[in-house]
This record gives structure tokens, C-alpha cells and sequence, in this order.
């Protein structure tokens, strides 16, 4: 996305005097403050007098869109933990916003201190965006997750407070399923265990309990975005393909639907979970199921910690029910690298870890450099949108709401972005105190009990914007207030 700037050297001294350095995106109880002495008239040939020598004679400012920026960028600070990926990074800073990027995710109490000063913050999966946190975070109006979960983030709190909350939910999947692939032939072929053996000097040539992986019945549960690749994957390594989801979805190649997940367990050799943490999945595959499993089949956890029960697991390791399993995540991971996968985090790690042809990997399902290449892109620009031009397109806990961008023809005119509790009346108020300006363009959704609204109204001095915002926050539904030129 072309970052936000000045058309012209005219408008270099531009005034951004409705920026969040006044706080304007922030508490919806926060009263507006006096204007710092940035807070001046525009010098001649700004918006207010239509840009009058600000743009070339042969520029068709007709084709030009206008760069929405209500703040002056130093002022967004931004907040990256756990190592979020160059390509982010850079779209972010290259954006003039102040950026602290930090390899690791922070204790509770660190995280409390840094969030309450930033307006945007970048996480992936360990970090925990709890209630508690979100009190806290008073200028925070957006947060990033560079994954594809947002379990970790307590969405409805987050809502409520008027912070949207973006993901990545397609940019890991190849990387995710290719894993897949290279563990169903590392368990059928008995890799890690040869590797481990041979690594301590032991040669053992054998072929016993080893298998190709043609002609095996894959059984994916779930079968969404990567559970969809992964079917095409292993379709064509010549294994035959079900699959159970809630949902009734079409099958790609000859891949087919089973009614149930106990149908699936009773055909699979190898069985894939790519459901997402939910009540409903918890402890999805345990004692019942494995005893449900075809003897000598496979388990592959790829998705959440929470979906295996793991005392289970391995008991059926152990009496030989299932050959072999793969699992990259866990109920409780380490927040940073280094020797903490011990009994200390979970109690039965000693158990797992003791287990033959069991794969154990550190949650790198998504970790290739294409796939956090793709998360950091996808994701700060959706950052970039959101806190520049107020669109919500993507967003996991606010309405999806988009207006088509202002041009230079509309040289006079801002955008209010309005996030209010669902409740009746609220546009008679919002146009109410509209009602002296043109409105341009207008769209409004809802979520639950929150609504989104996105107006571009046209003819607004720089003197009556301040007016607009303070009426607009005064309203009793008022979440959260923006105002974007």
C-alpha cells in the first residue's frame, strides 16, 4: 500500500490539527483537549481553499486519490512482539510511525506498561490479550495478530472498547499442509526414529512397521482452508482422501465427506486435525476416540494444543494402538526459546517425549520465511488501512465496512468513522449533527451489540471539525470516535 503523503510541497506545512496526538481515537469518555500549537490555519493553497497550486496543470488530479493522514504519522506509536517479520515491519515504519519491535512476548505485567502508550500492537500466538490487558490499553485502537488464530485475544472486550482486531487467516496454510505431507512420510517411514538412532551411532536397517504412503486413507478433520491444500497434497502422492467438518463442503478431487467423526476414525490410517480452539473441540480426540482409531494408525496435530488429550495419547502409544503421531502444538508452550518444554509447563512431557516415533516440533506449522513473509504484509496493511483510512475489510470483531477512497476532487471534505453500541436511533443522531454538510458517501454495519459507521461529508471547515467530533462523542452510544481528512 503507497503510505500516506503530502500531494505537494504546499501542503508540507499542512496543519494535522484532528490527529491522535490530541487523543481523538481514543477513551469515548475522553473530553476533547485543547489543541497544541501545531493546531494553526492550513497556509494558502490547502484544503481549504481547494489546493489552489498544490498540484502540477498536466497531474488529472481527477485520477489522483486523495491520502487520507489525520495525524502526523510520528505520533502512532507501534508495539511488535514476537519477532514479527521484516516485510511487516517495513511497511509499518515506512508508514513514519514510531515502531519498538521485540523478538519475544512480554510478562503480563511488561506488557500492561507498553501497551498503555501505543495505538497499534503487532502479536502472534503466545501472547495473550486478555481483559485485564485491554483495560489498560487506553490509546490502543487496533491490534494485529500475525497468525492465523485470535484465540489469544478476548474479542468481545476488545469490541466493545472500539479496537478492531485483525488476523492472517490464508497466508501459512501451503506452509502448514506441507508439513503435514513430510510428517505422514516421516511416521510411515519411521524417520525420526532412525535419524535419533544413527545420530547416537546406532545402524539399524530395517523395514518392519514401514510403509509407503500410496494407497493410505488420509482422514482430515476439518477441512477449511489448509485442510483443503492438504487434500490436494496428498491426492496427488496417491492416497485416498476423507474428510469430516461440521459444515457440509464440497470436496476437492475425489476427496469425499464422512457423516461423522467416528466414521472418519474407523477408515483413516492417518489421521489430520485442522479444527480451530473452541469448547467444541476441546479434548476432541481423546480415550473414546483412539479406542475408535484403526490399529496402527496415525495421529498428526497440527492446529491447537487443546484438541488432543495428551494423557491419552500417549497411552495408546504405548499399548501399540496407534503407530505413531506428530505433534507441533501444545496446551502450554513456552513464551521464548530455550529449555522450558519440561514438567514445570506441562506435567506430562516426560511421558511424551520418552515415546518412540512420536515427532515433536516447536509450533512451526507456519514458520517458513514465505509464510511470515505473507502474514507481515497481509496484516500491517491491513493496520495501514484501518488506522489511516478507517476501513474494518478483514477485521474478526467489528463489522466488515469499506468506502471507495476520496479523490482530489473533494479537496474540502474528511471521514468520520463512528463505532457505537447497536442500539436504535443512532443514525437519526449521527446525520442529526451532519445535517449542515454534504454527505458524500455513507455505509453502517453491525456485529452483536456494536456498529460500525463510515461517512465522507464534503464543504467542512477546519473550525467545525472539532465540533463534529465532540458532538459525536457526547452521544450515549458513542464506542469510539475517529476523524480521518
Amino acid at each position: 500500500m503507497t503510505p500516506p503523503r503530502d500531494i505537494a510541497g504546499s501542503m508540507n506545512n499542512l496543519a494535522r490539527s484532528v490527529s491522535n496526538s490530541l487523543n481523538l481515537s481514543t477513551s469515548p469518555n475522553l473530553s476533547f483537549h485543547s489543541p497544541p500549537s501545531s493546531f494553526r490555519q492550513p497556509p494558502s493553497g490547502s484544503f481549504l481553499d481547494g489546493r489552489h497550486g498544490s498540484v502540477p496543470a498536466n497531474s488529472h488530479a481527477s485520477q489522483l486519490a486523495k491520502q487520507l493522514k489525520p495525524f502526523d504519522t510520528k505520533d502512532i506509536k507501534v508495539l511488535l512482539l514476537e519477532n514479527v517479520n521484516d516485510a511487516g515491519v517495513k511497511i509499518l515504519t515506512d508508514q513514519g510511525y514510531q515502531v519498538e519491535a521485540i523478538k519475544a512476548s512480554l510478562p503480563e505485567d511488561q506488557l500492561i506498561e507498553k501497551i498503555r502508550d501505543v495505538q497499534v500492537i503487532g502479536i502472534r500466538s503466545k501472547t495473550k490479550l486478555t481483559k485485564k490487558v485491554l483495560d489498560e490499553a487506553k490509546n490502543l485502537i487496533v491490534i494485529g495478530c500475525f497468525c492465523i488464530g485470535t484465540n489469544q485475544v478476548d474479542l468481545q472486550t476488545a469490541a466493545q472498547r472500539g479496537i478492531a482486531v485483525f488476523n492472517s487467516p490464508f497466508s501459512n496454510s501451503r506452509s502448514v499442509a506441507e508439513l503435514v505431507i513430510a510428517e505422514i512420510i516421516a511416521l510411515a517411514r519411521q524417520l525420526a526414529d532412525r535419524s535419533m538412532e544413527l545420530h547416537n551411532g546406532t545402524w539399524n536397517k530395517v523395514s518392519k512397521g514401514c510403509w509407503e504412503i500410496r494407497g493410505k486413507t488420509l482422514g482430515i478433520v476439518g477441512y477449511g482452508h489448509i485442510g483443503s491444500q492438504l487434500s490436494v497434497l496428498a491426492e496427488s502422492m496417491g492416497m485416498d482422501v476423507i474428510y469430516y467438518d461440521v459444515l457440509t463442503m464440497m470436496g476437492l478431487g475425489t476427496a469425499r465427506q464422512v457423516s461423522s467423526l467416528d466414521a472418519l476414525l474407523e477408515q483413516a490410517d492417518f489421521v489430520s486435525l485442522h479444527v480451530p480452539a473452541t469448547a467444541d473441540t476441546k479434548n476432541l480426540i481423546g480415550a473414546s476416540e483412539f479406542a475408535k482409531m484403526k490399529d496402527g494408525s496415525y495421529l498428526i496435530n497440527n492446529a491447537r494444543g487443546t484438541v488432543i488429550d495428551i494423557p491419552a495419547l500417549i497411552e495408546a502409544s504405548r499399548s501399540g494402538k496407534i503407530a505413531g503421531a506428530a505433534i507441533d502444538v501444545f496446551p502450554d508452550e513456552p513464551a521464548g526459546n530455550g529449555d522450558y518444554f519440561s514438567n514445570d509447563l506441562n506435567a506430562w512431557t516426560k511421558d511424551l517425549v520418552g515415546l518412540k516415533n512420536i515427532i515433536l516440533t516447536p509450533h512451526i506449522g507456519g514458520s517458513t520465511e514465505e509464510a511470515q513473509s505473507a502474514i507481515g504484509i497481509e496484516v500491517s496493511t491491513a493496520l495501514v488501512r484501518y488506522v489511516n483510512e478507517g476501513t474494518t475489510l478483514g477485521a474478526v470483531n467489528l463489522p466488515e465496512v469499506n468506502l471507495r477512497g476520496l479523490t482530489l476532487e473533494e479537496p474540502n471534505s474528511m471521514r468520520v468513522v463512528y463505532i457505537h453500541k447497536n442500539v436504535p436511533g443512532v443514525l437519526r443522531q449521527v446525520n442529526g449533527i451532519l445535517l449542515d454538510h454534504n454527505i458524500a458517501k455513507q455505509m453502517s454495519d453491525s456485529r452483536g451489540e456494536v456498529a460500525y459507521l463510515m461517512a465522507d461529508i464534503s464543504s467542512v471547515k477546519e473550525s467545525e471539525i472539532r465540533d463534529i467530533f465532540q458532538s459525536l462523542e457526547e452521544l450515549s452510544s458513542c464506542i469510539r470516535t475517529r476523524v480521518l481528512y
